[in-house]
């Protein structure tokens, strides 16, 4: 069988009446948690009430396009910032007989959400440049946002560049968002399945993320092709069990 055709058949659903391997789940190992622990400071970003200045659904669909310019000299606020991680991964309840599903503003098949956003920070108002991880357990039930600070990125434009595989148009953004996957929190429900499942459930999320900066005035652009080694070691993932899936620069479009 070629490559391509094994990665056809890995975008089909599986045949359920061939039986799956017990998941653990099923064998009754406890749910991973719904975000990781904090080890650094701890950022809490200002309430966004206030920030959407396109409210019209319609008039976001028919403009949401990709940006590839940026104004380097326009700065994102806080608030926006806090708008956009909560409208893509904020927490909004914890469900399940043992706390194991959350719904968000994205769907996830299992309720499994089997990602983390993390953001390299050039030019956003009040903060340090460098690398922050969103911490949705913080807003649970809530529309509170923080942020942890990771630490400071060395030469930021020139090492953003080369996670994003040396596509240059993007070293002007004032933020990043890298969404690393940690597929065990898939396949604790959905074992060897997951993966096709956590694909589909990373457009959800990047499709909101695109669609609320329209919301908020900003543009952005997905992005698939990054190189894999450095954007990894940069957010300080192990590569195997949490590893970069997805990049999507943001900001205000140049004119």
């Amino acid at each position: 069988m070629t490559k391509t055709q094994e990665n056809r058949n890995f975008m089909k659903c599986p045949d359920f009446s061939k039986g799956m391997k017990k998941t653990d789940q099923q064998k009754g190992v406890e749910h991973p948690p719904h975000g990781k622990a904090v080890t650094g400071k701890l950022i809490t970003l200002p309430p966004f009430d206030s920030v959407v200045i396109n409210d019209s659904y319609t008039n976001l669909l028919d403009t949401r396009r990709s940006v590839r310019t940026y104004d380097a000299d326009k700065a994102m606020t806080q608030a926006q910032l806090a708008y956009m991680l909560y409208t893509a991964f904020g927490i909004q309840e914890i469900k399940g007989k043992n706390g194991e599903a959350s719904t968000r503003p994205a769907p996830s098949g299992g309720a499994r959400h089997a990602f983390e956003i993390y953001i390299t920070v050039q030019n956003v108002e009040g903060l340090e440049e460098g690398l922050y991880r969103y911490v949705p357990t913080e807003n649970v039930g809530k529309k509170v946002v923080a942020v942890e600070f990771l630490g400071g990125i060395d030469n930021y434009k020139e090492t953003t560049t080369k996670m994003l595989a040396s596509q240059g148009w993007s070293k002007d953004a004032p933020a990043i968002f890298f969404i690393t996957s940690l597929p065990y929190k898939a396949e604790w429900r959905y074992g060897e399945m997951a993966h096709r499942v956590v694909l589909i459930d990373l457009g959800h999320v990047g499709q909101n993320i695109m669609l609320s900066a329209v919301a908020l005035g900003l543009g952005t652009c997905c992005v698939a092709a990054f190189d894999q080694e450095i954007a990894d070691a940069t957010l300080k993932v192990d590569g195997n069990d949490e590893f970069t899936v997805y990049a999507i620069p943001i900001g205000t479009a140049k004119s």
